[in-house]
């Protein structure tokens, strides 16, 4: 199921950013380790208590763990992809984020070489389908060569790079930013950051 996909990934971000190991976080959630353990492998499916009690043990909104944060790069070559059929004609489902708060879509022409560029902000992704050219990106430490057809995903609050490596490349690129804040990555007190979130505080 992909939404347990980005709770795990995010109880995972959130546990070793706040440097708590796995039976010391299911200790404070009053959950078993293994239980734990499949949740951040994103197996099965969790019940809101779960949920409701990891949140609460890591100091965040449930929210925060059902948001899509900065994610592996996906990568779907459009050779290996199939299309379904519908009455209206056909279509490929490129990816699905959970949890957005912010979408902006552009048609862009990159005519520079993909050099880095700086980390936007905390939580963004983006997505680019490449419509014509030869387009590089990804994050500096995990770049991909594209050729029409093909879709990334990557993380954009992190030095990344996007760029033609030939000539002009077209791209329809989609930015996501999260609407719930992101919280730092190493605080040394879970309070800290859910005293941060509540908008009464």
């Amino acid at each position: 199921m992909a939404t347990a996909r980005v709770v795990g990934r995010n109880v995972r971000r959130l546990r070793l950013g706040r440097r708590l190991s796995l039976g010391s976080l299911a200790g404070r959630a009053g959950l078993a380790k293994q239980t734990l353990a499949n949740l951040e492998s994103g197996e099965g499916n969790p019940t809101i208590e779960t949920l409701l009690a990891v949140s609460r043990a890591l100091g965040v909104g449930a929210a925060s763990l059902l948001t899509e944060w900065g994610s592996p790069v996906v990568v779907r070559r459009g050779a290996d992809e199939a299309w379904e059929e519908s009455t209206d004609g056909r279509r490929r489902r490129l990816d699905d984020t959970f949890g957005t708060g912010q979408v902006t879509a552009f048609l862009v022409e990159l005519t520079g070489p993909a050099t880095a560029r700086d980390a936007l902000a905390p939580g963004t992704l983006l997505h680019a389908y490449v419509i014509s050219g030869r387009l590089l990106a990804g994050t500096v430490d995990d770049q991909h060569r594209l050729a029409p057809g093909d879709f990334i995903r990557f993380p954009g609050d992190v030095p990344h790079v996007l760029g033609a490596t030939s000539g002009v490349t077209t791209v329809h690129l989609v930015t996501t930013v999260p609407q719930v804040q992101q919280f730092r990555a190493s605080s040394p007190d879970p309070a800290e950051d859910a005293e941060r979130e509540d908008p009464a505080g």
